[in-house]
């Protein structure tokens, strides 16, 4: 058999950069000279989530664009978050609005998410933006399943025909991913953790897209050779939800974990906010 593509995600999102550097000259030029806003609301003291919405920041300005930090404290009400993103809905200097999932607890994150403007929705977390998606309309799509679209687009991963299984619904990563690539002609799996004879249907996938939060969690011999392997997991130790080390041998293709999916997802995050920019500038 032969060695096993390589889906650099890492490469992918760098080689962006200069193209997204220069549409965001573009739009500073159209703009008064008005540089594109990504707004981040950060609601409390999660590590994780601190570092999440730094790395976005670093990637906003590796580009020329500016990021708007929002924080708020762990006690933060429904109410006080609807009025923050009222605001930035309303500042026409901000292009995109990023809300750091999770929020605490007390928090109806729901409402919160569909507070968001769907042309600034560039995180593709409204469910007005999700039904516009799945009814093939203009909307931004959600950010980790649209970077994977582009990184099988960019490597010619062919996904017309193919069977497609994705190993988690949740409404940011497994629900958008599924319906991404149904609006491809893929015929489409949707497994969970109450799903029966998971390992026999994972081994009918020509593409496996993991995104399950369990470490290692699918096996080598639940990949049939030849498939292609997406690992949206990230764990401590550099370990995605694909025991990688024993079961990349077996595909035709696969995102390494670190370097795959995650930068990917900040890339996209990056262009929606351009592209959002562009059509506030009336480039598009």
């Amino acid at each position: 058999m032969s060695v096993p593509l390589i889906l650099d995600g890492k490469r992918l999102a760098k080689a962006t950069e200069a193209e997204l550097a220069r549409r965001v000259e573009q739009v500073r030029r159209v703009n008064g000279n008005r540089t594109p806003i990504l707004a981040t609301i950060l609601v409390g003291g999660d590590p994780a989530s601190a570092t999440y919405v730094r790395m976005k920041g670093n990637a906003c300005r590796r580009v020329g664009m500016d990021s708007l930090k929002v924080e708020m404290p762990e006690s933060a009400t429904t109410d006080e978050l609807v009025a923050r993103i009222d605001a930035l809905n309303a500042n026409p200097d901000v292009h995109g609005i990023l809300l750091q999932h999770p929020v605490p607890a007390q928090i109806d994150e729901r409402r919160c998410f569909d507070r968001i403007a769907v042309g600034k929705d560039v995180d593709g977390v409204t469910a007005l933006g999700f039904g516009q998606m799945t009814m093939g309309q203009p909307a931004f799509g959600s950010a980790t399943p649209a970077g994977i679209l582009c990184l099988l687009d960019h490597y010619k991963i062919e996904i017309e025909g193919r069977h497609a299984v994705v190993l988690g619904q949740s409404p940011i990563l497994g629900k958008p991913m599924a319906m991404m690539l149904l609006n491809r002609n893929a015929t489409v799996t949707i497994c969970h953790s109450r799903t029966r004879n998971l390992p026999d249907i994972v081994r009918g996938a020509d593409i496996l897209v993991a995104a399950v939060a369990r470490p290692r969690f699918v096996q080598a011999d639940w990949i049939q050779t030849g498939a292609v392997i997406v690992d949206a997991g990230y764990h401590p130790g550099g370990v995605g939800d694909v025991d990688l080390e024993a079961a990349a041998p077996r595909s035709s293709a696969y995102t390494p974990v670190p370097g795959g999916v995650g930068p990917m997802t900040i890339s996209t995050l990056i262009q929606q906010t351009v592209e959002a920019a562009e059509r506030a500038a009336g480039i598009h």
